[in-house]
């Protein structure tokens, strides 16, 4: 909104010359950055007192973590004020007439309300469990699958009108077109490999990225700060793809594909950096309010969609290893459970408690050492995935 309002103003007069600023990408990521840092530092006491005074508190499970018990009732759904930060900052510096950045937004609200009906139902029904995971799951898939369906087609053409055409063009000739090899599964550390996927395979990859990114968050969020800080760190370094990935200067340099409008994606995550940073500074321990899935389901959503337009899925796998390393170690442990007991008639475990962050806290490390170890490690996999710009 405000680069329409800059380009306006230097068409009436040329006094205004110097807002030609508002032009460059990396000037309005940072204000987009310190503007959903302030909303969410200003808006967050607010945002938590009013979460208070509903009584929206958060439910512990019995069967969890005897130490979190002392969590219940502490102000869940405090994602509402991370989205919110995010919403309003990256609206007023993104170029609005971009198709990417509106898809993110679309995505992330959409994952933000599913997970705010389940924070609610947990909250209102007192139901820890809240949402049921078919229903969860089904609202996933629907949105997860409509973001595929477009982005297969918009990844390919510059344009919604081209984006149209390459639909009838895939309709007409019986479901059969041949995407471009930028359309393809990139290899990190290797020149110009790309796997083709073909129209249905891009629409599969991108479904399972979008939504298992948005679950593995969620499944990570179970300790103050765990989940915010790498979707912080992961984000931003996904907004230095999308600027090389905008850019035909440096994507020819750095043998990426040329993506056209990727670049403006940069404000977003931009704005989710800034705001998770100011959801960070009310969630560090002791937490005075927890994210719940509106905030966890949406930011991850965000960084699967915004990782499948960069063409950087597998570097989102690496960078994101916490969270892929968390949704595995659920999945193991239920899988497990369920053979043995099925198998032996008791089910038996392979971790102490899962998530994996549940189980080093029953190894004896304290909630802050689990947090920040999560974090180094993070960092250090953000450096590898930063690294596959060169290294190739």
């Amino acid at each position: 909104m405000l680069l329409n309002l800059a380009q306006w103003l230097q068409s009436l007069s040329p006094e205004w010359g110097f807002l030609r600023v508002f032009q460059y990408i990396t000037f309005r990521a940072v204000m987009a950055a310190l503007t959903s840092l302030l909303i969410g530092l200003i808006a967050g006491p607010a945002v938590i007192r009013h979460l208070a005074a509903l009584k929206i508190g958060q439910p512990v499970r019995g069967y969890g973590m005897e130490t979190h018990l002392a969590k219940s009732g502490t102000p869940t759904m405090g994602g509402v004020l991370i989205l919110l930060s995010i919403a309003i900052s990256t609206l007023l510096w993104f170029d609005w007439a971009n198709r990417f950045v509106w898809i993110v937004l679309i995505v992330t609200l959409g994952f933000g309300a599913i997970g705010w009906v389940d924070d609610w139902r947990k909250v209102v029904n007192k139901d820890p469990e809240g949402m049921r995971s078919r229903e969860k799951y089904f609202w996933q898939s629907m949105i997860g699958l409509l973001a595929a369906f477009y982005l297969v087609f918009s990844i390919s053409e510059s344009s919604n009108m081209r984006v149209l055409d390459l639909f009838v063009k895939w309709v007409i000739s019986g479901f059969d077109v041949n995407l471009p090899p930028k359309a393809g599964l990139l290899v990190p550390f290797f020149k110009e490999i790309s796997y083709p996927l073909g129209v249905f395979g891009f629409m599969v990859m991108t479904y399972l990225v979008i939504v298992g990114s948005s679950n593995a968050v969620n499944l990570t969020d179970g300790l103050d700060g765990l989940a915010i800080m790498p979707v912080v760190m992961v984000g931003s370094t996904l907004g230095v793809f999308a600027y090389v990935t905008g850019s035909s200067v440096y994507a020819k340099y750095l043998f990426l594909p040329y993506i056209p409008g990727a670049g403006e994606l940069m404000i977003f995550c931009a704005a989710m950096s800034g705001a998770g940073l100011a959801f960070l500074w009310f969630n560090t321990h002791p937490a005075q309010v927890f994210m719940g899935d509106v905030g966890a389901l949406a930011l991850g959503g965000a960084l699967g969609t915004i990782a499948v337009i960069v063409r950087q899925e597998i570097v989102l796998a690496i960078m994101g290893g916490i969270f892929v390393v968390e949704a595995l170690s659920v999945m193991l442990q239920v899988s497990y459970f369920k053979y043995t007991k099925k198998k032996y008639g008791e089910g038996r475990r392979i971790l102490k408690m899962a998530p994996l962050h549940h189980h080093f806290e029953k190894s004896g490390w304290k909630e802050t050492q689990v947090v920040v170890r999560f974090w180094i490690i993070t960092m250090l996999l953000c450096l590898v995935g930063l690294s596959t710009l060169k290294l190739r």
